[in-house]
């Protein structure tokens, strides 16, 4: 197969742990073909569709220069076997346009992975609200005083912007917090910006869990992210530690109620994030960890999605 993977620059990859490299990794081992691009070498022209200027690249197996690429050239995303959309959020203007161009590719028939029409119904912290059942208690507000009003509700609550990754701009809030005003005002730019709240669930302190689904079928581990000391965000980038696990009953719970119903959208593959037996968020732009859960437990989670992505592409 010929696989197209739309990312980041490949040079800023850490590829000890990305899980792009490691399904880079696996399809090369496998004899696919690898080719990368970005967001924006993408373009539409209404003779040619929608075309990537883009490198084939071969894996050298050296972690200082762990590429090479060929010159670049212009070719049809409908011209590969398979898509793949792997660019980090945030889901900000750019990440929208480009789905937009994913999305006329596959009507020209290119397969592309995850579905474009999936990455924008699907924001990462509200898609929480189609699974209500298994969330802590929770709001999507810009309105500082529904806010404040649900942590008064509720005690102990986290803040977080709806299109971030990595924990970035996370915050707890209780009540006798002196600046909870200030955090108020900055995640929602003064009632501009809307947010998400959610009850602090004090199990954080045993890891955010990363459940994998591929193709809607669970990795048999998750990745409990444990918080650094003094610090309330399990996640990877901000200084949490990644303990794999076997799946617990309420995880698998989750995940098999879940999984039929992501992958029908069009999800391959989806990161879902548990604190406790609480669905937090349903991750779906980039999911990681599949390096991490191999290093730990032997399970190749690698090998799981391509062998799903070949199914897909027969």
């Amino acid at each position: 197969m010929n696989i197209l993977f739309v990312a980041d620059p490949l040079a800023s990859f850490k590829i000890y742990k990305d899980s792009t490299f490691a399904m880079m990794t696996e399809a090369a081992a496998r004899g696919h073909a690898l080719w990368a691009c970005g967001p924006g070498d993408l373009s539409w022209t209404q003779r040619g569709g929608v075309v990537a200027q883009c490198h084939q690249i071969t894996l050298t197996g050296d972690p200082s220069g762990w590429f090479n690429a060929d010159a670049q050239s212009g070719r049809s995303l409908s011209s590969f076997d398979a898509v793949l959309m792997r660019k980090d959020p945030p889901f900000d203007t750019a990440y929208l346009h480009c789905t937009y161009l994913l999305e006329l590719a596959k009507r020209e028939g290119a397969r592309v992975f995850n579905r474009p029409q999936a990455l924008r119904d699907f924001n990462e912290k509200l898609a929480i609200a189609r699974f209500a059942e298994f969330t802590a208690p929770s709001l999507v507000a810009s309105d500082s005083d529904q806010i404040r009003a649900f942590l008064a509700e509720q005690g102990d609550i986290v803040v977080k912007p709806l299109d971030a990754m990595g924990g970035a701009s996370v915050f707890r809030l209780r009540p006798e917090d002196a600046n909870i005003g200030a955090i108020l005002e900055v995640i929602t730019d003064y009632g501009r910006r809307t947010v998400m709240a959610q009850r602090y669930l004090p199990e954080i302190a045993d890891g955010d869990k990363r459940i994998l689904l591929i193709d809607g079928e669970p990795v048999p581990f998750c990745l409990a992210r444990i918080p650094a000391a003094g610090e309330t965000r399990g996640n990877l980038a901000a200084g949490g530690r990644g303990v794999a696990r076997p799946l617990s009953e309420r995880d698998l719970e989750i995940a098999l109620a879940l999984g039929p119903q992501l992958a029908a959208a069009g999800l391959l593959l989806v990161g879902l994030d548990v604190i406790g037996d609480c669905l937090t968020e349903v991750n779906v732009t980039s999911p990681t960890c599949f390096v991490e859960i191999t290093a730990q437990t032997g399970f190749d989670v690698a090998a799981m999605f391509i062998d799903a992505l070949e199914r897909q592409c027969r």
